[in-house]
């Protein structure tokens, strides 16, 4: 797959990236290349090869699910601006 000038400014105005006239080449090598480098990975035999998530072995460590009101309650409002019995007060934003 190969890139052109059209290609190039076109991504640069879908990612919002302002290029001038003289970096177009620029860019278009650069991504005729990192595509190449895609292309020649199809090429790699993978059969046999199990997906995988990480190259190192994990196991995700786990917590009891319960349910807890934290046993602090007033540490959590203690910065907000307004609170009543615990609770956070906000204006009323809906009509």
């Amino acid at each position: 797959m190969s890139v052109d000038a059209a290609t190039v400014k076109r991504i640069g105005r879908l990612a919002r990236i302002r290029i001038e006239e003289g970096e177009v080449e620029t860019y278009r090598n650069e991504l005729n290349t990192i595509l190449g480098f895609v292309e020649q990975l199809g090429e790699v035999d993978v059969s046999g090869v199990e997906p995988m998530t990480s190259v190192m072995p994990m196991t995700l460590r786990r917590r009891e699910d319960k349910v807890t009101d934290g046993g602090y309650p007033e540490k959590i409002v203690a910065n907000a601006p307004l609170t009543e019995d615990n609770f956070f007060m906000v204006p009323k934003v809906v009509e």
